[in-house]
């Protein structure tokens, strides 16, 4: 029961902290999570522009979005970490829905406690890389789904 109790205490902790983001109002929605011993598993959907931003052409209200995902995944991993002290590695996987409604994956990170070597780097997309995470971006936007672009960590 305390294991449920403590997954329970990350979904509570990662909701009310990543309720809002700074490009968006829009709440963070989590898919998926899975807490095996010492991984952790994360699936969430990337957030939707603002309004304001939507209302702009389509590629300047992009940059935004992608910005706050880079915020939100680095947030997770962070999350994750302090959330499950016994927790080493963690795998954090970012989607959208596409027209269809169906999911396309933008970004999968296999991150390391251990690896804090990024926290120094001031760009969020290089910190993002950095940490362990894999995407494809053309002109500041994501390009998905990424499994056929980029080798997903198995």
């Amino acid at each position: 029961m305390k294991l449920i109790h403590e997954a329970a205490q990350f979904l509570k902790l990662a909701r009310k902290s990543l309720r809002r983001g700074e490009a968006t109002r829009e709440p963070l929605t989590i898919l998926r999570f899975e807490w095996r011993g010492d991984t952790v598993e994360c699936d969430w959907l990337i957030r939707a522009a603002s309004l304001a931003e939507r209302e702009r052409t389509v590629q300047p209200a992009m940059e935004p979005q992608t910005q706050q995902a880079f915020r939100d995944a680095l947030d997770l991993r962070q999350l994750v970490f302090e959330s499950f002290p016994a927790v080493m590695q963690a795998r954090l996987r970012m989607f959208r829905s596409n027209r269809n409604h169906q999911l396309e994956l933008l970004m999968v990170g296999q991150v390391n406690r251990l690896d804090q070597s990024f926290e120094r780097e001031p760009l969020l997309m290089t910190r993002a890389r950095l940490s362990g995470f894999q995407f494809v971006l053309s002109d500041g936007v994501f390009v998905g789904p990424i499994s056929t672009q980029v080798k997903e960590a198995p």
